[in-house]
């Protein structure tokens, strides 16, 4: 199929499909990829396995923090040089991505090592938990680069037009982690650092195929270093876009070890029981973010090529799929919540905290979607700061304050509506924002 007829003239829910269906199934492949870590060292019947797995889990969204920035920002910044018909361009974007990725993943790898211990007290991880967790970030540590490299790469990927085979990649790395898990967490008996050990060998296997998309399969696309180049505002461009997502990433991750550090208080139970829920809910929040995301290049090549009507039409379409299967996502996850707790741990303290933060955090669920859709529209667009602020704000600004607030006037009760909260403010906040960029845009 011609790239300019599925860009810029195929019927827009034919052509929302096509990208869209294939990012949903990839975030999917990261749920699962996501709850296989959780289900796997739940099985172990260890509380404090659980609650290992959960205090490192900010290593794993600082990780993706960069792979969005570079992926989410390459992929608008290709999107926009493909809609502009600058060849060159687009090699030198798809380069920077792979050598900037594999840079910051070695940093992130040398620091982890260097400085574990107080990292993971950082973290909330005490003397019940620390060597457990010290063994997930040890094997988490030497994946990095690969872990940030794929998850860049596919996003990029999907901007070249080749959804299915961005979805491909996700899921060779999934698959694996899937088929790994048991065997390395309980067939070795090595609990929560097998997950890393899983992890890792995932990622590697799906940076080599990405690697062959690059080098064999694309005719856009380049990891050619002699495409690589910061200057020319490739770095600035991929950045600037790619910076709301990774902020919203990185507070995430920085949200994370607040609020674990806040239960731990408690005890390691809500701690365990809070990490379930992080990847449950995960299912009802990039089941969203997957449609938001399929489409950014479709946003992006419109605008590139001056096609207002066509940028509305994809927008207002994908935030009407947003709005319907966020209800039914949501709808699903709370007629079936205890059950969706006790399939990953039968401990019952931590059933009993997991199925009450369920129905906090999926409070936001029909909703979220929308937040996501305005925050691409922007990026695509060019309004990288107002769509930096929304992440900032979400993940930061106003969900820490609220954490806090919530656990001195109401405990560990009030504490887990944070979220919720927060994020109806957020979206509220887009819609105001966005309708303002867009007369001013478009």
């Amino acid at each position: 199929m011609d790239e300019n007829e599925l860009m810029g003239s195929m019927k827009v829910s034919k052509a929302v499909a096509k990208m869209a269906i294939p990012s949903v199934i990839s975030s999917l492949v990261t749920v699962v990829y996501n709850m296989a870590d959780t289900f796997f060292v739940g099985q172990t019947g260890d509380p404090l396995q659980v609650a290992a797995v959960s205090q490192t889990n900010p290593i794993f969204i600082l990780f993706m923090a960069f792979a969005n920035m570079f992926g989410m920002g390459g992929s608008a910044a290709a999107s926009m040089a493909l809609g502009e018909k600058k060849e060159k361009r687009v090699k030198q974007v798809s380069s920077f991505i792979t050598y900037a990725s594999l840079i910051v993943g070695i940093v992130f790898a040398v620091i982890l090592l260097a400085g574990m211990q107080p990292v993971l007290q950082l973290f909330g991880a005490d003397a019940d938990t620390y060597e457990l967790a010290k063994g997930y970030t040890t094997y988490i540590s030497y994946g990095a680069p690969f872990i940030i490299w794929s998850a860049a790469a596919s996003f990029v990927v999907r901007s070249d037009g080749a959804s299915r085979e961005a979805m491909t990649g996700s899921m060779i790395g999934t698959v694996a982690n899937i088929i790994l898990d048991p065997i390395f967490i309980s067939g070795f008996g090595m609990g929560a650092a097998g997950t890393a050990i899983a992890t890792t060998i995932g990622n590697i296997m799906a940076s080599v195929y990405y690697l062959w998309y690059f080098c064999r399969k694309s005719r856009n696309m380049s990891m050619a270093f002699r495409y690589f180049k910061c200057g020319d505002r490739i770095l600035s461009q991929v950045c600037s876009a790619g910076l709301p997502t990774a902020i919203f990433s990185a507070l995430m991750s920085i949200s994370t070890i607040i609020l674990n550090q806040i239960l731990v208080a408690y005890g390691n139970a809500p701690v365990a029981a809070i990490g379930i829920v992080f990847k449950a809910n995960m299912f009802i929040t990039f089941l969203q973010m997957g449609l938001a995301n399929g489409v950014q290049p479709l946003l992006g090549y419109s605008y590139g090529a001056g096609n207002r009507e066509r940028f509305i039409t994809v927008e207002r379409y994908t935030k009407k799929c947003c709005l319907i299967v966020g209800v039914l996502a949501t709808a699903l996850f709370f007629f079936f919540r205890e059950p969706i707790i006790r399939l990953f741990i039968s401990d019952t303290e931590v059933i009993n905290y997991g199925v009450e933060m369920l129905i906090a955090y999926m409070i936001s669920g029909p909703v979220i979607g929308i937040l996501f859709m305005n925050m691409n529209c922007m990026q695509s667009t060019g309004n990288a700061l107002p769509a930096t602020i929304l992440s900032i704000l979400r993940q930061g600004v106003l969900l820490i304050p609220v954490l806090y607030g919530l656990n001195a006037l109401l405990g560990l009760h009030g504490v887990i509506y944070g979220q919720a909260l927060t994020d109806y403010v957020a979206v509220l906040l887009s819609i105001v924002i966005w309708r303002w960029k867009r007369r001013k845009t478009l």
